[in-house]
């Protein structure tokens, strides 16, 4: 028996468009509901497949009949939003290009469209699917007629699960919602009939009707309201039930779902950014050119001699290593790509009858030849390679990874196998394709030579492609500098930095780790005490349920599905219940065990006792670097406990120091830089407490009669301003009401108006090219900027605010680094650069070399940008020791006096 679905594709929409936050296309159009409903419909396709298929949607006037009878139908809801109108249009255009009909009955609502499309099908003997939410349609449920309901992972509910979820069979359910009504659709229902009464109700008597013809044996104050409410519960009945009877297409050929066209198809998904769904549509234009590269295998040192004798004279090539491990550090060769251009690569396997040596032996003057220059995409982690089997890559001309980030940096995925979607329409052969996954993987040792040989001469042509497609785009948007001059030169000193490693003493974690599960184990019980029993405390069912049923705590904030338990709420609730205080507490203490002390230990690597961290450039839309397995920049400071996780970093050997240089409230100054603002300026020139001189301004006292609450709200508003803050997120952050929130933001820019002129040039500016610029030049492209979404265009504007500051002071420090390493290269000095940490450079220096090394390192940081001028300077040993250097030129704030 055939069947068809009938998709409500209104209601899809609606949900995806709350439920997924903050997507945009390059063009800056809202995505996230055409995404989440593109998402839903194909999955529906692909897990039942069905010859008849309709997404029907709501039409103008939808709503005009049940207006007629009442006027108060859907009042409350909220006009739609303008880029969701948009976004309606789109996905009629994307069923269309799918071969899915559409239907939407002008003046008549989705559902009894969808109610008298399932009539019709029965009459053709099709088994109805009715893919919604709504519980509305549950009355059309019967033998031949489920639902299926998406958000349940796409559970079918047929007559018994009607029953089982609602209490009521399928054909009272017209019943049932008109008398426990429905908020949503601003249907009444009766006046304190909740769904435990109506399922009791209809289980007696059958039908709203009888009960209504029997109210008088009810008795009591409910039979008064069944007497007074009469009418209005007949109205919500009439409301409720769907009209199956509405005139629509009757020819069953209208319904059948037709091939896709897949070329359009293809160019709509990727002008909306949806690479995943083209991949799992397996869409692909063949637009590269279509010759293939000639892979040619080096088996013996005959070959090997004819490939160096062939690239000896070219000056720049691409390189990239298959491995047996994805930690750089730990890798181990299994082949190398070589290729001067897409049409011819070469591929060495170090798994076949070439013996290894002789292969490096040979490779290793090529390599590390000062004629030849080499690049890639991610070549940091070749560079690591090449170093792990004795060769040094001595010069690095370029990164796809990198340059496409440098174009791009809000883009969130800058793979191989992306890109070569993006800007070839290319689906390459995936790592699972070659080593499979869970128990039969094997490993890249395993992988026979033909597909090992094909697939890294795949990444290397398609790198190839990119560099000639990238470098011209990195010329045409003057972003070259910015690559050559910062990025690169800094991928062999984040890579000198990840090999060298910072040593950790597990026993310090160990000892600590068995204080901590004491502590926890307390918290444990104190809480089930507070709460009267013991529950899972991990669980956010149960914690609700315990804090909101149990206890009787006021909602805060809901949840998808229940009130929630967000460390948000469970801080505006600490101050007046103390299992809220405990909770975060206990969450504290558990995220400090699992995230470092018990998992930190894991991370050291056996050979060097040491933990070697990688560095990503091409991660944060800012230009920070990021830092991941483990992540060294997010280890806490301001707890005790977290200070003492930190004091398990140490010197490895005796006599060794760790030297700690950190700018001082870089951001705030290059605010003060580029607004011109004179107070800020003088504030800094004078090396003020710039959190107490603000509040000075802001609240019209005289500096020494600064409070620690004015300084603590003046440093909230500083920091707020750069990161484009508005009063909510004050208000949220200082625990006050928005309207005083919005008073100390007001007091603020009428003190420093040069900041505010600067922060509306700024936001002006954006508008109008669509993208923030920092000082050194770096780009974020901020098309959204200019979304009809209010949500997405706020979001923008604050990147906006945000990113020249933190994207120069990224740089700025960057241009440190290289200006050190170098100067660590050409001297005799054993110092070390372990860890960038945002604004902080933590080094590695001997005893003997720190009154040398710190005016020497202070200076390079201080001159990159002429008026940055102000670092702290902290060096400490395993017993983490304070000195301060240079006199007032250092500010010596209390939170970094201990950094370990």
């Amino acid at each position: 028996m055939d069947s068809i679905l009938i998709l409500d594709a209104s209601g899809y929409i609606y949900r995806s468009y709350f439920a997924i936050q903050g997507m945009s296309s390059k063009k800056g159009e809202s995505t996230n509901a055409l995404y989440g409903f593109t998402r839903s419909v194909l999955r529906l396709l692909n897990k039942f497949p069905s010859q008849y298929v309709v997404s029907v949607f709501d039409a103008e006037r939808n709503k005009e009949s049940r207006l007629k009878i009442y006027s108060e139908y859907k009042a409350t809801r909220k006009p739609t939003p303008p880029d969701l109108i948009d976004q309606i249009h789109e996905a009629k255009t994307f069923c269309s290009l799918m071969g899915i009909p559409s239907l939407g009955i002008p003046g008549v609502e989705a559902d009894d469209t969808m109610g008298s499309i399932s009539q019709f099908a029965k009459k053709h003997n099709l088994n109805v699917f009715i893919c919604t939410s709504d519980k509305d349609m549950a009355q059309l449920v019967d033998e031949h007629v489920s639902l299926i309901n998406p958000h349940k992972d796409d559970l079918v509910i047929d007559e018994k699960k009607v029953e089982e979820t609602y209490g009521v069979k399928p054909n009272q359910i017209r019943d049932y919602l008109a008398i426990i009504g429905d908020t949503s659709d601003n249907i009444p229902g009766l006046e304190g009939f909740g769904p435990k009464t109506a399922v009791s109700l209809l289980h007696k008597y059958g039908s709203l009707d009888s009960i209504l013809k029997h109210a008088h044996e009810i008795g009591g104050k409910k039979e008064t309201i069944l007497t007074e409410q009469k009418d209005i519960g007949l109205l919500c009945k009439q409301l409720v039930e769907i009209d199956t009877n509405v005139e629509i297409p009757k020819e069953l050929e209208f319904y059948k779902i037709l091939s896709p066209q897949k070329e359009q198809l293809h160019d709509f998904l990727k002008q909306k950014g949806f690479q995943t769904i083209i991949k799992s549509l397996d869409l692909f234009k063949e637009s590269t050119p279509t010759r293939p590269a000639q892979t040619i295998l080096v088996f013996d040192e005959k070959d090997l001699d004819h490939m160096l004798e062939e690239l000896k004279n070219e000056h720049i090539l691409c390189v990239d290593t298959e491995t047996t491990d994805l930690k750089p550090v730990q890798a181990q060769l299994v082949g190398i790509g070589i290729g001067k251009d897409a049409e011819k690569i070469y591929y060495i396997p170090f798994n076949a009858k070439l013996e290894k040596n002789l292969i490096l032996d040979k490779l290793k003057p090529f390599f590390e030849s000062a004629k030849h220059s080499f690049y890639g995409h991610n070549i940091k982690y070749d560079y690591h390679v090449l170093k792990n089997a004795g060769i040094e890559l001595m010069n690095i001309a370029f990164d796809t990874m990198l340059a496409s980030y440098i174009l791009n940096a809000g883009m969130r995925r800058h793979s191989l196998d992306e890109l070569s979607m993006q800007y070839f329409d290319k689906k390459k052969i995936s790592i699972d394709e070659l080593i499979g996954k869970g128990k039969k993987q094997i490993s890249m040792m395993e992988v026979p030579l033909e597909k090992i040989s094909e697939y890294c001469a795949e990444d290397v042509e398609y790198t190839i492609r990119l560099y000639e497609v990238l470098t011209k785009e990195l010329k045409v948007r003057n972003l070259e500098k910015l690559l050559y001059d910062i990025e690169i030169p800094l991928i062999k000193i984040l890579a000198k930095m990840e090999r060298r490693g910072i040593f950790l003493d597990s026993s310090v974690l160990k000892t600590l780790s068995v204080h901590v599960e004491k502590e926890i184990q307390k918290l444990q019980e104190e809480i089930f005490q507070l709460a009267g029993e013991p529950f899972n405390i991990n669980s956010p069912k149960q914690l609700s349920e315990i804090l909101y049923q149990k206890l009787n705590i006021p909602t805060v904030k809901k949840g998808r599905t229940m009130p929630s338990t967000s460390a948000e709420v469970l801080e505006l609730l600490q101050d007046q219940y103390p299992i809220a205080k405990k909770l975060i507490d206990y969450r504290t203490l558990e995220k400090l065990r699992s995230t470092y002390i018990d998992t930190l230990p894991n991370e050291i690597n056996p050979e060097t006792n040491r933990i070697h961290c990688t560095f990503n450039q091409s991660v944060a839309a800012t230009g920070r670097l990021s830092c991941t397995d483990p992540n060294l920049q997010n280890i806490p400071i301001r707890s005790e406990l977290g200070r003492e996780i930190r004091k398990a970093f140490r010197p490895q050997l005796p006599n060794v120091s760790f030297l700690s240089f950190d700018y001082s409230q870089i951001e705030l100054r290059i605010l003060a830089h580029v607004s011109e603002d004179e107070s800020l300026i003088d504030a800094f020139n004078h090396n003020k407490d710039i959190h107490a001189q603000t509040a000075s301004e802001i609240f019209g006292v005289h500096l020494k009669s600064v409070t620690p609450e004015m300084r603590r709200q003046a440093k909230a508003v500083n920091f707020g301003i750069i990161y484009g803050q508005q009063a909510f997120g004050l208000s949220q952050e200082l625990r006050i009401s928005i309207t005083d929130a919005t008073s100390f933001i007001n007091r603020y820019f009428k003190r420093f108006s040069k900041v505010k002129e600067f922060i509306e040039r700024t936001k002006e500016e954006a508008h109008k090219t669509q993208k923030a610029v920092t000082l050194t030049g770096r780009e974020r492209l901020i098309p959204e900027i200019n979304s009809t979404n209010q949500i997405l265009k706020n979001a923008a504007e604050r990147l906006a605010i945000n990113t020249p500051f933190q994207g120069t002071a990224a740089d700025i420090i960057k241009l440190a680094m290289i200006e050190i390493d170098k100067w660590i290269s050409t001297s005799h000095t054993k110092t070390s650069m372990l860890l960038q940490i945002h604004d902080e450079l933590l080094f590695e220096v001997p005893d003997s070399e720190i009154e040398t090394v710190t005016p020497i390192i202070k200076n390079y940081m201080e001159t990159v940008f002429q008026w940055i001028d102000c670092l702290h300077i902290i060096f400490y040993n395993g017993n983490a020791y304070y000195k301060k250097l240079y006199g007032d030129s250092l500010s010596t704030e209390s939170s970094y006096n201990s950094r370990n």
